[in-house]
């Protein structure tokens, strides 16, 4: 029986297992407008099959736990997803994505950022890429704006056609993961995608999808069926961030994922 943690702190990420993430990309998707980042998140995990490997843990995280196929999973967690590594024929973790379906405390947020940003770069993962939604209809057809943290990450949105955020303002994990990742030079990219406010939109996080596909072509991600299950997956994901917000009685919680 594995030995319980006592002393690691009031937040500490634990790892299932040995992973090699060295020159992966991580993506962050936690709830934002229209809970795009979510939403895609989750996509990306399903699509890919990626396969549990750590989670952050936190006494200040809320006290609910996640079930999928009768299995339950803490309410942060770190998938890692394997290809083939380049001329070895061996198999590699190079796709991270750490994801969940609460925003924590805001007096949180800078422990939750450094202590991604501390991970990232102990795995030697090369780019860290956070999803976000905004409201950004005053910008015509744009669908996804970006913004980077170094020339490089500023060049790779060039590459990719997005367009750059000029002037404005990223709150929350995003955010600080910019702020932070600047000022050490780390290479994080935002992409914030055009969401609607008052419902989870999972057509806004399918426009982001399309440019998560566009970078990472080789995992071969295609949004349309997340168009085509747009209602059910923003009914579900309705669902659990109530299920978050909204204070319940202890008998109740049993009854969230039936």
């Amino acid at each position: 029986m594995p030995v319980m943690p006592m002393d690691e702190g009031r937040m500490f990420i634990h790892e299932y297992g040995e992973v090699d993430l060295k020159d992966g990309m991580a993506i962050v998707g936690f709830p934002s407008v229209g809970l795009v980042s979510s939403i895609a998140s989750n996509f990306i995990v399903r699509t890919m099959k990626l396969e549990r490997r750590a989670t952050i843990i936190s006494k200040d995280f809320p006290p609910f736990t996640i079930i999928h196929e009768g299995v339950p999973s803490p309410p942060v967690r770190i998938y890692a997803g394997h290809r083939d590594c380049e001329n070895k024929g061996e198999k590699c973790e190079k796709l991270v994505v750490i994801t969940c379906e609460f925003m924590p405390r805001p007096d949180l947020i800078k422990e939750l950022s450094d202590l991604i940003l501390g991970w990232c770069k102990k795995k030697n993962i090369a780019t860290i890429l956070t999803l976000e939604g905004i409201n950004i209809a005053d910008e015509g057809e744009v669908k996804v704006l970006g913004v980077g943290t170094t020339k490089l990450t500023r060049d790779m949105l060039e590459t990719y056609k997005i367009k750059e955020l000029k002037e404005g303002m990223v709150t929350g994990i995003s955010g600080l993961l910019l702020s932070e990742g600047e000022r050490y030079q780390m290479d994080v990219i935002c992409l914030l995608g055009s969401a609607r406010t008052d419902v989870p939109d999972a057509r806004g996080a399918a426009n982001l999808l399309d440019v998560v596909g566009d970078m990472l072509p080789e995992i071969k991600l295609d949004p349309e069926p997340l168009v085509k299950e747009a209602e059910q997956i923003e009914s579900d994901m309705q669902k659990a961030m109530e299920s978050v917000q909204q204070p319940k009685k202890p008998t109740e919680y049993s009854k969230i994922y039936r």
